[in-house]
């Protein structure tokens, strides 16, 4: 099965600590790629890779991180390629 990329959006007043932190993998299926926290915006965004979004629903749900929005996601220029 291909993986693809998802942008995962979750609104989060929180102000940030281990309260917005997925806990942990997923699943077999499902892995977290990089998570990045704006406060100021008060969301959590991250970067999963699964084999659809319904998967990553699924496997966000089971670890208990709530989510507001899925959408397919592109890299736009990979880490590592920086000159």
């Amino acid at each position: 099965m291909t993986s693809r990329l998802f942008a995962v959006e979750r609104y989060d007043d929180s102000g940030g600590g281990a309260g917005w932190q997925l806990p942990g993998p997923a699943s077999d299926t499902v892995r977290l790629v990089a998570v990045v926290h704006l406060p100021s915006d008060e969301v959590v965004l991250a970067l999963v890779e699964g084999p659809d979004a319904d998967a990553v629903a699924a496997a966000l749900a089971e670890v208990g991180w709530p989510t507001h929005r899925i959408s397919p996601a592109t890299w736009l220029y990979p880490w590592g390629n920086q000159k």
